[in-house]
């Protein structure tokens, strides 16, 4: 891997890791159009240790105050805060009972079938539209629930699968269940930090020494996902703050048509 391809790479993930289009698809997608082998195990931990960066300055002021909620004496102006921590304990079990099980093996071995993840990309282009059809949108609720946090990390353990986007799932999922948007995409957000931080965990004893000129590279590709994925959290609030959150399935939807086509009749 060169620095381009390195800085591609951290650019596609850095981006689409919060946008509602699948960062895992567009991954797959964009190493098999420029022919790059496999990025590798230590790669993507970088890649990923930037996003989880970026989500992390962002919400530093929420995370600050959900760790004073849990210091005694439990002041109350910390209650919204502790009950979060709860929520966002019970949304991780899904993710994680998928990502530690034999399951995990069947989710990622679409990754080597880009026609399928083109499909899900189309799926995932529809599943977005859904909130606008099926939601009361009136008088949402304005804080989460325990059957909102389930239903969102449910929809976070399918979207191991490459192709279905984690925070559209997981957005979507608790708009449905009558999450106030803004309130759906914030909690969307602070879910990615337990889950890109397991994943990563996860992944350290598979990395490999690296020499100092691989390293640099990899380190670029991890600066340009820290960027790109603070610039895609401002990118989905402003998008969901304006009514326009279905412009991302229309996006998936053509991109998903395209790469179906493409990989399944031209290669």
């Amino acid at each position: 891997m060169n620095f381009l391809e390195a800085i591609i790479l951290g650019l596609v993930q850095g981006l689409t890791e919060f946008l509602p289009v699948s960062s895992s698809g567009h991954l797959v997608l964009t190493q098999k159009l420029m022919r790059v082998e496999d990025s590798g195990v230590t790669f993507e931990i970088m890649v990923h240790f930037g996003t989880l960066l970026s989500v992390i300055i962002y919400f530093w002021k929420t995370l600050w105050r959900m760790v004073l909620s849990i210091i005694p004496p439990f002041k109350p102006e910390y209650e919204r805060e502790r009950r979060w921590i709860g929520y966002l304990s019970l949304a991780s079990i899904p993710a994680a009972f998928v990502g530690f099980s034999p399951l995990k093996d069947a989710f990622t071995g679409v990754y080597e079938k880009p026609a399928i993840v083109g499909l899900l990309l189309v799926g995932t282009g529809l599943l977005l539209f859904l909130p606008r059809i099926l939601a009361k949108r009136k008088n949402p609720q304005n804080d989460m629930k325990v059957p909102s946090a389930l239903a969102m990390g449910i929809g976070q353990a399918i979207a191991i699968l490459p192709g279905v986007s984690r925070s559209g799932a997981t957005i979507v999922a608790g708009m449905l269940t009558g999450v106030k948007s803004s309130h759906a995409a914030e909690f969307s957000f602070l879910m990615a930090i337990p889950a890109i931080a397991g994943a990563t965990v996860k992944e350290i004893p598979h990395m490999q020494e690296l020499d100092s000129g691989l390293l640099m590279v990899y380190i670029a590709g991890a600066c340009v996902a820290f960027a790109s994925g603070l610039i895609a959290i401002f990118a989905v609030l402003a998008a969901i703050r304006k009514g326009k959150f279905e412009w991302f399935g229309v996006y998936c939807l053509i991109v998903g048509i395209a790469a179906f086509c493409y990989f399944q009749y031209f290669t």
